[in-house]
């Protein structure tokens, strides 16, 4: 049975049960506790807690989740997946284990042609909670189920909750028995592997508190109403019903590792378990990748761009050490389209962009490999050197967490160079930068925020926006919260600091933050009563939430207010928002249809737009950008606003943002008929002449892939062109020129500036030698060796005391002879030994002697027996460290 076969009947079975069919959620949730979705529940979350009323007693979905934390498993267990659809039937109060057991078991066991999947009853085995008797006798009852089939375990296997403050309960697990040959009997407590876990029904009806692990925490008590909340794993479910091995050769990841056969030099399944696990780190984090990509994440250095950056980065070393040349991702992202389109048709539809980006990544990737190369190629030759024989565990952490080289590679290239490697250290080093990390995202977990005091102003219906019309508007207060708790009133005189006080109205001006615009400033006020209002957000989407500080009188929930919007912000905001329209449509008329948004800031006279783009625009390409948003602003192109299905606003050729989810209903903004036409909630000026003059600040990058453009528009251009215009004349006046001559002008004042450098450098350079041949004549002599020991000048480089000691040391002669040298630098304290081979001969090393100088800076340093050299932090130490190196070869 094919997967997207399987999908279609747990959905079908669970809507004709009078359930609701819910679209997949974004990977991407607006949840601050989650980098990505990675439970089918997640989306569900306020309506399992009684924050919010459900539009549906019961719901069913097929959820794209994504977990990460045991990516390192991935490949090496034959089961885990980063990502992975989780198929969940979900009741809000409506019904709860007794129907939960007969839904899953029938759809479980019943025949394919009565649209099941018709697994052996005999084959399936359960698990439930230490002490739930109920859900024993139900199994039993229902199933049929034999009492040694049932077993029971603890919290740490089944009692489930997110890892944070939020809904929990006890669950019960179903598992299939794949036979003998998969391991030794006795059930799930037993093996695994053979008892492989395919559903997980949780009996939802607690709230847990904090904790630190699946036992530890607290429950604090009954939620509002008892929920069901299942998740049954898709391509668990599907490598059993299609009789293959593991999840790697299902339907959807089997092609995958066939289109890396077609071009590895060795195959797969043929006895090397290291290429197997190759194999299946490329199929899983390939399609892991398209699927981020398409919900809008790009490869960067943090956060989601960090995740997916590591995965491609997995899929492209495994590929090498494989023995596989040139590029493959973007053979691989066609691969996982064609798997995956028929469930997830937005990779066909975005299939260029997904392409691009992970193509990018890729070629990124390898110029990366190459400069990590050089570094191991110095890092083995000063192993060799040394006359040692293992790579240090510093060198290998540092080629993994500087240019993400994997243990791996590190291993293969350290072999053909004939050394080993300090396997212990590096994971030593990778085990604190984990503990590290654990720590750093423990410290960032918190509860879901609790809405539960918004709830009856979110069921009473969405606040009404009459901003668009209008920037004054009579309204009632609906609700005042205090630090998120509601009380009636709230007075100037209370001692409340400015914005901890919120006030909710049936109807606002006020525009709140949404698509890369700020929230407006304004007042809302009733008689004597006065509030500034500071910030407005949206709750649950719908509900208009005024973060104000009280300056006057006081305001009582229920009292007529009149809320107002500061005139010259919303200028100012419409001018900013429509000309982040006006600078997209430049970009990808003058770059092509790849300059795609990828996130917006707007505020009163100023733009920041993101976009995909490879490498940065040229000086032509930026001036075009701004010239062309130039020309459409003076071309005062009407804006007209509508609303119109999602399906057909696409169709139309509207713009898009990509992750973002939309309403069926949205509101599309034209500027100037085909010159820009995108989904958009935010205010806009009414044409675009009243944008005024845009002036580009500057474009950059913001990560891999993505780079960013910064601009003035409407007064704030003026007033900086203003000041470039003054900055200009000033300098006219100074150079005596006209301003048409300032650059050239400038240009060779650089030139004759850098000449004069130069100059300056050669006189402190020949200063410097003249000093050391004085250094040499006054050598003091420790036993038979003639050292110079000296601390040189301030402004003397790490390279300029390596040039120095060389030149020394071959004015001693050929007697046995050290040179240690010292400087001050602006902000470190650079220093170099050197060692004639007579002093190597009584035993002397210049990679010795520079960690006992060292030693006394603070510092650190390296390199081979001839010459080694360094830099420390402490220059009050300089005196000893000399005194050091003098011990060191009176001991000799």
């Amino acid at each position: 049975m094919q997967t997207h076969e399987i999908r279609k009947r747990f959905l079908d079975h669970f809507v004709k049960a009078g359930h609701t069919e819910v679209p997949s959620a974004s990977v991407i949730l607006d949840d601050p506790n989650l980098l990505f979705v990675n439970a089918g529940m997640v989306q569900f979350v306020p309506y399992f807690l009684g924050q919010r009323t459900p539009p549906y007693p019961t719901a069913t979905s097929i959820q794209k989740c994504i977990r990460t934390p045991d990516i390192d498993e991935v490949g090496v267990t034959t089961r885990h997946n980063t990502f992975f659809q989780m198929a969940g039937n979900f009741s809000f109060g409506d019904y709860f284990k007794k129907r939960a057991i007969e839904l899953a078991w029938s759809l479980l066991t019943a025949s394919v042609d009565d649209g099941g999947y018709g697994f052996d009853p005999e084959k399936l085995w359960v698990t439930v909670y230490l002490d739930d008797d109920e859900a024993v006798q139900l199994w039993q009852q229902i199933a049929g189920l034999p009492a040694d089939r049932i077993q029971r375990r603890g919290m740490a296997d089944n009692y489930w909750s997110m890892g944070i403050p939020g809904p929990c309960g006890p669950s019960s697990e179903i598992y299939y028995d794949r036979g003998p040959e998969f391991g030794v009997d006795g059930g799930p407590i037993a093996n695994e592997d053979r008892y492989l876990e395919i559903w997980n029904l949780v009996f939802m009806e607690n709230e847990r508190g904090e904790g630190t692990s699946k036992e530890d925490f607290e429950v604090l008590g009954p939620l509002p109403r008892k929920n069901i909340d299942t998740g049954m794993g898709v391509e668990r479910v599907a490598f059993l019903l299609q009789g293959v091995h593991n999840v790697y050769e299902t339907d959807l990841l089997r092609p995958v590792i066939d289109t890396v056969a077609a071009r590895a030099p060795r195959g797969y399944d043929i006895g090397n378990h290291d290429d197997d696990i190759r194999y299946r780190i490329i199929a899983d984090h390939s399609r892991t990748a398209a699927i981020l990509i398409g919900d809008g994440v790009s490869p960067g250095n943090d956060g989601r761009g960090y995740v997916l950056r590591r995965l491609l980065r997995r899929v492209i070393r495994s590929a090498k050490l494989l023995g596989i040349d040139g590029p493959i991702v973007g053979e691989l992202m066609v691969t996982v389209r064609d798997a995956m389109g028929p469930s997830y048709p937005e990779l066909v539809s975005d299939f260029d962009r997904i392409h691009r980006i992970a193509v990018a990544e890729e070629t990124a990737f390898n110029r990366t490999l190459a400069s990590g190369s050089k570094l191991f190629d110095e890092a083995a030759q000063a192993t060799k050197a040394a006359g040692a024989t293992v790579l240090s565990g510093t060198d290998a952490f540092t080629l993994h967490d500087t240019y993400g080289f994997p243990i791996e590679l590190t291993l293969e290239m350290a072999a053909e160079a004939g050394l080993a490697v300090d396997e212990a250290g590096f994971r030593t080093l990778m085990a604190e930068q984990r503990q590290r990390a654990k720590a750093d995202a423990a410290a960032r977990k918190h509860a879901h925020a609790d809405l539960s005091a918004y709830r009856e102003l979110i069921d009473a219906g969405p606040t009404e926006f009459t901003g668009f019309d209008e920037l004054t508007s009579e309204a009632r207060i609906l609700g005042v919260f205090v630090d998120g708790k509601r009380v009636p009133v709230v007075s100037h005189g209370d001692a409340v600091t400015a914005d901890r006080v919120e006030l909710v109205l049936d109807r606002t001006p006020l525009y709140a933050e949404a698509g890369g615009q700020i929230a407006d400033a304004g007042t809302i006020s009733a008689g004597a009563a006065q509030a500034a209002v500071t910030d407005v957000q949206k709750i649950a989407q719908t509900l208009w939430v005024h973060r104000v500080n009280v300056e006057s009188g006081e305001f009582v929930e229920g009292d007529t207010v009149i809320a107002a919007v500061d005139p010259a912000w919303r200028k100012g905001a419409t001018q900013g928002h429509s000309g982040t329209h006006m600078v997209h449509a430049a970009l990808r008329q003058v770059l092509g249809p790849n300059a795609v948004q990828a996130g917006s800031l707007n505020r009163p006279g100023y733009l920041r737009f993101d976009f995909n783009w490879q490498g940065p625009l040229t000086d032509e390409q930026r001036r075009q950008v701004e010239e062309v948003t130039n020309e459409a602003v003076q071309a005062d192109f009407a804006v007209h606003t509508f609303t119109e299905e999602l399906e057909k606003a696409k169709a139309m050729g509207a713009m898009a943002m990509f992750g973002e989810r939309y309403p069926d209903q949205v509101r599309v903004v034209e500027i100037g008929g085909p010159f820009s036409l995108e989904l958009c909630g935010g205010t806009h000026v009414h044409n675009s002449a009243q944008i005024g003059p845009v002036t580009i600040l500057g474009e950059s990058s913001v990560g891999s892939g993505v780079r960013r453009v910064e601009a003035y528009v409407g007064l704030e251009s003026f007033r900086h062109l203003a000041k470039e215009r003054a900055l200009m004349a000033g300098l006219a006046s100074s150079l005596k020129v006209p301003s048409e001559e300032v650059p050239a002008r400038v240009a060779t004042l650089v030139d004759r500036l850098k000449a004069a450098e130069k100059e300056l450098e050669r006189a402190r350079l020949a200063s410097a030698r003249a000093a050391a041949a004085n250094a040499a004549a006054g050598a003091e002599r420790i036993g038979n060796v003639r050292l110079v020991a000296q601390r040189m000048a301030g402004g003397m480089t790490a390279g300029d005391l390596r040039s120095l000691v060389g030149d020394i040391r071959g004015k001693l002669g050929s007697d046995p002879a050290v040179v240690a040298l010292i400087a001050e630098g602006d902000d470190s304290v650079p220093y170099a030994v050197a060692v004639n081979a007579a002093a190597q001969d009584a035993g002397l090393r210049a990679n010795d002697l520079v960690k006992a100088l060292a030693a006394q800076v603070d510092g650190r340093g390296g390199g081979k027996a001839d010459l080694a050299q360094g830099s420390g932090k402490n220059p009050s130490g300089i005196e000893a460290a000399l005194d050091a190196v003098r011990a060191e070869i009176a001991r000799s």
